[in-house]
């Protein structure tokens, strides 16, 4: 099923913020030949303003879209970028000033959640909703991506597991029960329940990896986890969006999946992988799950929600 386009024919005009960035390319990247969006501006820090495009980035993969390369780049300020739809791929820091100040001037700001975060979330969000989740351990193991660009220095971490991630286990313990809670026209409640979080780079280009183990008010046995995960459509997958993949949670059966080599293109980047859902002897269930972290934990999540937005009719004054 494709869904009618939501702006009859016309592409939306739209701003990438933090452009030059790994995450901003590949924003640029997907909205290249995006049916109903157009980059029509790119912003980013203080000393690529001013400069065209292609001149201020240094682009990491294939060619840089003709009709973005000579965009003069500007500064992350409303009052230059006016366009009504805004995606961010601004690091925390930055985006903690700069989001709201775009909110506030009657922008659309599509935002990223934590890149392992939202792998997680994908993973326990049917079982949490079937047997309500009470406690989550999660251990990571995040690709040197997740860092950006340069990154990691290939020293530090060629042969080597580093067992800290900055602000990474703050997020991970916070971001699921805000994901997963409920909006009551104010403000969101948090799901009730505590994560506990470790998180590691490894030496892994895309794809971060979880090891789960959960608890839940409703004691469910493995088959009935399983059925529940297999079970899963989604909330969107009647929709036919551009972005979404045909099946959004792939359960393997393998007891050595999923892994990210084998595992992390499928569907563009865009699914989330489940396996090894087993009794844990501490809490009920544990499961290892493995996304792509720039396209399911970044850039195509958000692309993927201003879809899901603009069919909703909440871009219709954009």
């Amino acid at each position: 099923m494709t869904t009618a386009h939501p702006f009859g024919g016309r592409r939306l005009p739209v701003a990438v913020l933090g452009a030059t960035g790994t995450v901003g390319q590949l924003f640029i990247r997907l909205l290249a030949d995006h049916p109903w969006f157009r980059v029509t501006t790119v912003a980013a820090s203080e000393r690529s303003a001013g400069r065209p495009f292609a001149e201020a980035a240094t682009w990491h993969e294939g060619t840089i879209p003709a009709d973005v390369a000579p965009l003069v780049v500007k500064r992350c300020d409303p009052a230059e970028v006016t366009e009504r739809v805004v995606f961010s791929a601004l690091d925390s820091a930055a985006a903690l000033a700069v989001e709201p100040e775009f909110a506030r001037a009657g922008a659309v700001v599509l935002s990223n959640p934590n890149c392992s975060t939202i792998n997680i979330v994908m993973a326990i969000a049917p079982l949490h909703r079937a047997f309500g989740l009470r406690k989550l351990f999660a251990v990571t193991m995040q690709a040197i991506s997740g860092a950006g660009y340069p990154g990691v220095a290939s020293l530090d971490i060629l042969g080597n597991v580093i067992p800290f991630i900055g602000d990474e286990e703050p997020k991970v313990e916070t971001e699921p029960q805000k994901l997963l809670g409920d909006f009551d026209g104010e403000r969101v409640r948090m799901a009730p329940f505590v994560t506990s979080a470790q998180t590691n780079r490894v030496a892994v280009r895309h794809g971060h990896t979880a090891c789960l183990s959960m608890a839940f008010e409703r004691h469910p046995h493995e088959d009935e986890a399983l059925a529940v995960l297999r079970d899963w459509p989604g909330g969107i997958a009647h929709l036919g969006l551009p972005t979404a993949p045909p099946t959004p949670l792939v359960v393997h059966e393998a007891e050595n999946r999923p892994q990210p080599i084998k595992d992390v293109d499928r569907d563009a980047g865009m699914s989330v992988h489940v396996g090894r859902v087993r009794p844990d002897p501490l809490f009920d269930l544990r499961l290892v799950c493995m996304g792509h972290n720039v396209m399911r934990g970044a850039a195509g999540a958000s692309v993927l929600n201003a879809e899901l937005m603009a069919v909703r009719g909440l871009l219709a004054g954009a």
